[in-house]
């Protein structure tokens, strides 16, 4: 046996020939009860190693979770602790309050399952409401939730400007709905990136490395953010409906948000083709448009009140999404220089 790094080592040995065995750790096999005859399962995973599982694994700590709340908690502070619950990743969970469950709390929790992707309501009593995971067992691809989001959030950004330019609630409205669908992706990737790193067998189904995981939650994060940003051009529409807007700044923000939105388009693909030389060509591009920033914020300020505000907080808005796509695109070069590494 040798000792390295504080990992235990083993010498293969040849048995039969062509066979090589290895052994196993006794206080592994005491510690799971396997003996002479069990089965145990392995997984080769991407970056090289092999994971071994004994025939029953042994029951997740997680995997049941009371929830204890309070009738009085408000709306939002109740449905952030329930995000935060989805995303420790128990397969079930038990919302509870002490006394009997009010019509308006238990409503949350209705909306609440009905906004997230897995948890299904399996049980209601009256101070109860038991949620269960229904996805865990076979966990979406990342990079498929990733090519999903893209879309989501070019689309918000490109409908909120037209929202913007035409002055039309409607279109800000329904940007503004859709922005929930984009939050659910990027929880489901939060969570299933959290699993994967307390859960081996997640990992493995997965078929990813532990750094592709966290670089895929880092770029849901980067999506999500530039639809919040969409939102909030979206809500600045709503504030200045019955005013008149000048032409030619609004065209200079339109512009601008086509420029941010195609590369946007370009960090995404080299998040995906590893091209190093792209992703410095989208950042060196984000960087000529932050540094024109006070020119065109010095032009917007000289007009009058709320039309004034309304420009400003846009150019910062599409400012912010050209800046989380440099964002992206570090995250693809990173990437990338990581699979060198390790090819």
């Amino acid at each position: 046996m040798k000792v390295e790094g504080g990992h235990e080592g083993r010498k293969l040995q040849s048995t039969g020939g062509s066979t090589l065995i290895v052994s196993l750790p006794k206080s592994w096999t005491i510690a799971n009860k396997l003996g002479k005859g069990d089965p145990v399962f392995f997984h080769p995973q991407a970056d090289g190693a092999l994971t071994l599982y004994p025939t029953a694994a042994p029951a997740s700590r997680t995997a049941q979770k009371t929830c204890l709340i309070s009738n009085t908690t408000p709306h939002d502070h109740l449905f952030r602790r329930l995000v935060a619950e989805y995303i420790a990743g128990a397969p079930l969970l038990e919302v509870r309050t002490q006394d009997r469950m009010n019509a308006t709390t238990r409503k949350v929790v209705r909306e609440f399952a009905q906004r997230v992707i897995g948890p299904e309501i399996l049980e209601e009593s009256a101070d109860r409401v038991v949620l269960q995971e229904m996805a865990a067992s076979n966990p979406l691809p990342l990079p498929s939730v990733i090519r999903r989001m893209h879309p989501m959030a070019h689309a918000m950004q490109k409908d909120a400007m037209a929202a913007f330019t035409a002055l039309d609630a409607s279109i800000a409205r329904d940007v503004v709905d859709r922005d929930w669908e984009i939050d659910r992706l990027h929880w489901f990737v939060h969570k299933t990136v959290t699993t994967a790193m307390r859960e081996p067998r997640t990992l493995a189904q997965l078929q990813l490395t532990a750094e592709e995981c966290l670089t895929y939650l880092s770029a849901s994060r980067v999506l999500e953010r530039i639809a919040d940003h969409a939102v909030r051009i979206a809500e600045v529409t709503g504030w200045v409906e019955d005013s008149h807007l000048p032409s030619d700044a609004v065209d200079e923000l339109a512009k601008l948000s086509e420029t941010s939105l195609e590369l946007l388009d370009r960090a995404v693909a080299t998040l995906f083709t590893g091209k190093t030389a792209e992703a410095n060509a989208v950042i060196d591009a984000v960087e000529s448009i932050a540094n024109s920033r006070q020119k065109w914020l010095e032009r917007f300020v000289s007009r009058k009140g709320k039309v004034a505000v309304a420009l400003a907080y846009v150019l910062e808005s599409v400012e912010r999404t050209a800046l989380y796509t440099s964002d992206l695109a570090e995250i693809a070069m990173n990437h990338a220089v990581c699979k060198e590494s390790t090819a």
